[in-house]
């Protein structure tokens, strides 16, 4: 059970979430670009870019951010 617990808090691994008109990062490194048509984030292995129309950051913290607007295409590409 311990062994659970600590691998949801200690969870390191690069994903996202896309929901209508919104998606949420985790565990990215760093911000590539934040613009209001679209969005590069570098995490240790890929590169995601969110291209959309009136893209607002909803929330941002360390390794996390959501992103809502009018989301259009999202590239995911392997470094």
């Amino acid at each position: 059970m311990f062994e659970r617990v600590d691998n949801f808090l200690n969870d390191r691994e690069f994903r996202f979430t896309i929901y209508e008109n919104k998606i949420h990062i985790i565990n990215f490194k760093r911000i590539i670009s934040l613009e209001e048509n679209n969005a590069s984030f570098q995490s240790d292995k890929k590169i995601i870019h969110v291209t959309g129309t009136d893209l607002v950051v909803r929330r941002l913290l360390d390794e996390e951010i959501i992103i809502t607007g009018t989301i259009s295409k999202i590239e995911v590409l392997n470094e």
